[in-house]
């Protein structure tokens, strides 16, 4: 990346783009909620997957050409705090957005329930669960 020094990444929520949402109810396309759900996240992770391959291998391809380094050095690297906490985010919103469908689900019962006055929350692991 050419970025000038002079410039920051934007500020983003990467929660909140994972979640974002369009407006209208969700298509389904199997009678089994489940099996949608397994789909989606399925996708997700199969897209995310593809991306990262493809910008894997360009970067291995680049660093070996110019020499910068061996198949070796790459294997062998070990991520400093700093790295391995700036992973960790990474991973938390990689999470987010492979997970979007169940945050989503709960996010719309929330929103009827408290439309409707209920007062019960539903966890998202209790919602993965029906």
């Amino acid at each position: 990346m050419n970025a000038s020094p002079n410039v920051t990444a934007p500020d983003w929520d990467v929660n909140a783009l994972a979640n974002a949402r369009a407006k209208g109810k969700r298509p389904w396309f199997y009678e089994s909620k489940e099996a949608e759900r397994v789909l989606n996240i399925v996708m997700a992770l199969a897209q995310e997957l593809a991306v990262t391959r493809e910008r894997l291998d360009t970067l291995e391809r680049l660093m070996q050409a110019k020499a910068l380094l061996s198949q070796a050095e790459m294997d062998s690297y070990v991520p400093n705090k700093r790295a391995a906490a700036e992973r960790g985010d990474a991973n938390q919103a990689y999470l987010a957005r492979i997970l979007r469908i169940l945050s989503q689900e709960l996010e719309a019962q929330t929103d009827s329930e408290s439309q409707s006055g209920a007062g019960n929350a539903v966890t998202v692991e209790e919602l993965a669960k029906k």
